[in-house]
């Protein structure tokens, strides 16, 4: 389902901010893997997933969604058969508009505009039903305006946007990161729930190394700018985050250093 063939990218090149963020990655996803990506700042991880979506152009290699090579193709083209939730709980979704206004335009996402009633009665119907999935609340208050939500309500309702029409991938960039910890932990019992009912293929970058290991059926290190430890299957179901930082330290040679990933 996704390729990301040798793909290099440097930043700010000729300057002294010159920075390497991708050096050769190679990563392959098989339709339906769920794969957790972790590593330090300045890794690479969201520069990986940036890449995926076209945010800027890549200086070499390949990357090919669904056997289609996207490498040429801008963000807005790609964003037709892609999910995306980011870390801001801001981000994706319409604020001022109602929860149902912002499934309808999820739903209605590369399909041509045109002057006509805005949401139907089975359209209500079924945006209720997929609310009350989620055990929020939501279902409830569909003519609330999004912002008035708060971050983890926001989140889920972003998952469910990101999906409502199935993607051929759907990429998670930290979207737990700005969450409390009990509302982190609900919003990822509702992306795993999502991820398991429709069979998509996704790749979640987490910064907290137990998320990384508890989630999904492969782990994804990087490092450098580059994947150094795919851990998949039993292997992974057995993983601790001592011996994913013994790992680590085997195959870098160096230490690792994240506060933030060891503390979570």
């Amino acid at each position: 389902m996704l390729v990301i063939d040798n793909v290099y990218k440097t930043f700010n090149i000729g300057t002294i901010n010159e920075k390497h963020a991708l050096n050769g990655v190679n990563l392959t996803l098989e339709e339906g893997d769920f794969v957790t990506v972790i590593g330090g700042n300045g890794a690479g991880k969201s520069t990986v997933l940036n890449a995926i979506a076209g945010v800027w152009p890549i200086d070499s290699g390949r990357v090919l969604i669904d056997g289609d090579d996207v490498t040429g193709l801008p963000e807005y083209k790609r964003a037709s058969f892609l999910g995306r939730v980011f870390q801001d709980p801001m981000t994706g979704t319409a604020a001022t508009m109602e929860i149902q206004e912002n499934l309808a335009l999820a739903a209605r996402r590369g399909r041509s505009r045109g002057l006509r009633w805005g949401i139907t009665r089975k359209e209500r119907i079924q945006y209720r039903e997929m609310l009350k999935e989620l055990n929020l609340g939501l279902e409830e208050r569909m003519s609330t305006k999004v912002g008035l939500l708060s971050g983890g309500q926001r989140q889920a309702l972003t998952l469910l946007m990101a999906t409502l029409k199935k993607p051929r991938l759907l990429l998670l960039d930290e979207h737990t990161a700005a969450l409390d910890p009990k509302t982190a932990s609900k919003v990822l019992e509702v992306s795993d729930q999502i991820i398991e009912e429709h069979n998509l293929t996704a790749l979640m970058v987490t910064h907290n190394m137990k998320d990384a290991i508890e989630h999904g059926n492969r782990l994804v290190m990087m490092n450098d700018g580059k994947v150094i430890l795919d851990i998949r299957g039993e292997e992974k179901k057995k993983l601790t985050v001592e011996d994913l930082l013994l790992k680590f330290e085997e195959v870098s040679g160096e230490e690792f250093v994240s506060d933030k990933a060891l503390l979570g």
